[in-house]
């Protein structure tokens, strides 16, 4: 059988139009006076201008990063260290760990910082935010369930005290709009289908400190080279993705329920909320190890993902499913499967086969 990807939301396979544009892309710096410089500029202005187009802004809000991470903690750092101390930084217990990473070294730098709970689908509330709030963080939808976050009344809140709000849309945008009203949005490129970069949208008027130090690139918010062929790759995939949002969410519905029905069938008891993104199949077993079934679904030609990680060796459980107040022996026995662009119908039917057999035979943990 040939290998089944469904992992997707790890990282969404390199668009063919992603591919297309990276061809004979120029070589020269954007910044040298010379024709191949100006050639690389061209190209670089290009990408701008069509990530700006997708997201409504204007090219001057709109610099390229390496990555989601790295937008994340440029909106973050660049941020808060221009905040008044007193103001909280605030973000949810759910939340991908560049931010949670983020907003933990804020606080040893001596920011004032509130990590609210979530329900147990992994969601946060506009309720959570703080009348002293400075900085909010919240994501478009969760990483590891799906679950789509109330991201509109959050903004509102949020504006409503005078905070600040980035929205970490690296998960969603695939899928969902991102609503309007952020101050700062972070997206992925390789979730976009770019296979590298990142995009921090900065709203005119907001001002952040640099991560990184050097010439006047990007704005004056990121020093050094442009990298022309990652703006362009994840320039090409969100306009690819904004465009296709809604042909394609569902397809990717009736492809994941068909897998949500299986896994509820199989003893899983199913995880995120019914507003979620509409490729997401999640769910968790108490008497199995995630990675024990992502080993026999590897073995068998079926790519998937866990809400557990191993890190140095020992286990990790999913923050996020244990935020959500699912036991220990459940985060441990985590199983994410999320369809894409390229997924068929006959791969579904085919690694549910897989999935069955698989869940069938794995001996449970006791």
């Amino acid at each position: 059988m040939s290998r089944i990807y469904l992992d997707d939301a790890g990282s969404a396979p390199v668009l063919p139009e992603v591919r297309e544009a990276l061809r004979d892309l120029p070589n020269g710096n954007p910044s040298s006076p010379h024709t191949e410089g100006r050639a690389a500029r061209a190209a670089l202005d290009r990408a701008r201008d069509l990530a700006a187009a997708a997201l409504g802004a204007d090219r001057t809000e709109i610099s390229f990063t390496s990555s989601g991470t790295e937008s994340i903690n440029l909106a973050l750092f660049g941020a808060a260290r221009r905040l008044s101390k007193r103001g909280v930084v605030m973000t949810w217990a759910a939340e991908h760990q560049s931010v949670i990473g983020a907003v933990k070294r804020l606080q040893s730098e001596g920011h004032s910082v509130e990590v609210a709970d979530v329900d147990e689908h992994g969601r946060g509330d506009e309720s959570d935010v703080p009348a002293n709030a400075a900085l909010v963080s919240i994501g478009l939808a969760n990483n590891e369930v799906g679950t789509i976050q109330p991201v509109a009344g959050i903004i509102a809140r949020a504006h409503e005290v005078g905070a600040l709000v980035h929205v970490d849309a690296s998960s969603g945008p695939r899928w969902i709009p991102i609503p309007e009203g952020a101050d700062l949005v972070s997206l992925s490129g390789h979730k976009l289908g770019a296979g590298r970069g990142g995009i921090l949208y900065v709203r005119d008027g907001v001002r952040l400190d640099p991560l990184l130090y050097g010439g006047p690139q990007e704005w004056g918010r990121r020093g050094g080279r442009e990298d022309v062929d990652a703006a362009t790759a994840v320039a090409v995939a969100l306009s690819v993705c904004v465009r296709d949002q809604s042909s394609r969410a569902g397809e990717a519905a009736h492809q994941a329920g068909s897998l949500r029905s299986l896994l509820l069938e199989m003893g899983g008891v199913l995880t995120g909320a019914d507003a979620r993104l509409p490729n997401f199949a999640t769910c968790a077993f108490a008497d199995r190890r995630g990675e024990d079934l992502l080993l026999a679904l590897d073995l068998a030609g079926v790519a998937a993902s866990s809400g557990s990680a191993c890190a140095s060796g020992s286990l990790d459980p999913s923050h996020v499913l244990l935020a959500m107040g699912l036991s220990l022996e459940q985060a441990l026995g985590s199983l994410r499967l999320t369809t894409g662009y390229i997924t068929t119908d006959n791969e579904v039917a085919e690694a549910g086969e897989v999935i069955r057999s698989v869940l069938k035979r794995a001996p449970a943990h006791a």
